[in-house]
């Protein structure tokens, strides 16, 4: 089965409600409703009334069952939102004038349904940037007590039937960590591992990439990753993984096995940490535009609840895919 469309049947059999905060945009409706047909749902869509009406009924679905709106300028939340707001904010001096106008956003305020536990998850970005719904997700919802920081990560689906055998793939962090540490690369390689299983149900198999492998050369690049990989290792000793590794000997079991002999993780790698965001975006894009890979992201973890980010450039399938993950986040 073609992995995204396993990924929302499994989705639409753990329900949950998600948020969307640009509920006035063609593509996002579109996406929801898509998502509502494969089942899931309920799906609340943010954004002036009467716009997202018209797009309802262009796309002949005014009342859909299991699709709501919320217009912050008059919705009976508002008022709780704002108080929730500033007092959230009131330590930074944010007064309860500019607390009422920031509840009126809607991106702020689809995260703030989330943080109050009327919604479970949020979706954003097909118009904000990634930088303003980051933002929004960070100060609203928080980063998970447990989590050591936010980073994000790509779920790459691979085209059908590649010569590799592999459906898909975990990139991390190709969206949000401009220069990790190596404590905090091992901590994104952990939240990635644990974004494998949770999403796509594999075993991870962890490959901390580099421009060398076992000690093929000297740097002080090289030795952040191999830092990162001892400190992988003493948290989560009976994670697979491996590194540091070159992007050939982490994929392809022939180079994997001449680069690397013993590894159980070079050439068979599903999980793929980048040791800086200049590496990870990169390499997705690449990944995407010449390799034919689907990329659904960027997908934030270590939040206390789940908010993503769409690209500008999004499709209505994105939107149903990202609203599909950010259901089975939820849902764990």
């Amino acid at each position: 089965m073609n992995v995204l469309r396993d990924l929302q049947n499994r989705a639409a059999a753990r329900p949950a409600h998600i948020v969307l905060s640009e509920g006035h945009d063609p593509r996002v409706v579109a996406g929801a409703l898509d998502a509502l047909n494969t089942g899931m749902g309920p799906i609340t869509l943010v954004g002036p009334t009467a716009q997202i009406k018209e797009r309802l009924a262009d796309a002949g679905a005014t009342g859909r069952e299991g699709l709501h709106i919320q217009d912050p300028e008059n919705s009976t939340l508002t008022a709780t939102y704002a108080a929730l707001y500033y007092d959230l904010r009131k330590h930074k001096g944010v007064s309860e004038e500019v607390a009422a106008q920031q509840a009126r956003d809607p991106m702020v305020f689809a995260a703030l349904m989330v943080r109050n536990g009327d919604a479970d998850g949020t979706v954003g970005g097909a118009v904000a940037t990634t930088s303003d719904t980051v933002r929004a997700a960070l100060t609203m919802i928080g980063k998970a007590p447990d989590a050591a920081l936010v980073s994000s990560f790509f779920l790459m689906a691979l085209p059908a039937n590649h010569p590799s055998g592999r459906s898909a793939m975990i990139f991390g962090d190709c969206g949000l960590v401009i220069d990790p540490d190596a404590a905090e690369l091992a901590a994104i390689a952990a939240q990635s591992a644990a974004s494998c299983t949770q999403l796509l149900g594999d075993m991870p198999k962890v490959a901390m990439l580099s421009f060398s492998t076992k000690g093929s050369a000297r740097h002080e690049r090289v030795t952040k990753v191999t830092d990162a990989l001892a400190l992988l290792h003493a948290s989560h000793p009976d994670l697979p993984a491996d590194g540091e590794l070159q992007f050939d000997a982490a994929f392809v079991p022939s180079v994997g096995a001449s680069k690397a002999p013993g590894s159980k993780v070079a050439g068979h790698a599903n999980v793929l940490i980048f040791p800086n965001l200049d590496a990870g975006n990169i390499g997705y894009k690449i990944a995407q535009r010449i390799g034919g890979c689907d990329a659904i992201g960027p997908v934030l973890q270590g939040l206390a609840k789940p908010a993503n980010d769409l690209s500008r450039g999004c499709t209505a399938a994105d939107v149903t895919n990202m609203i599909a993950v950010t259901t089975l986040q939820a849902a764990t």
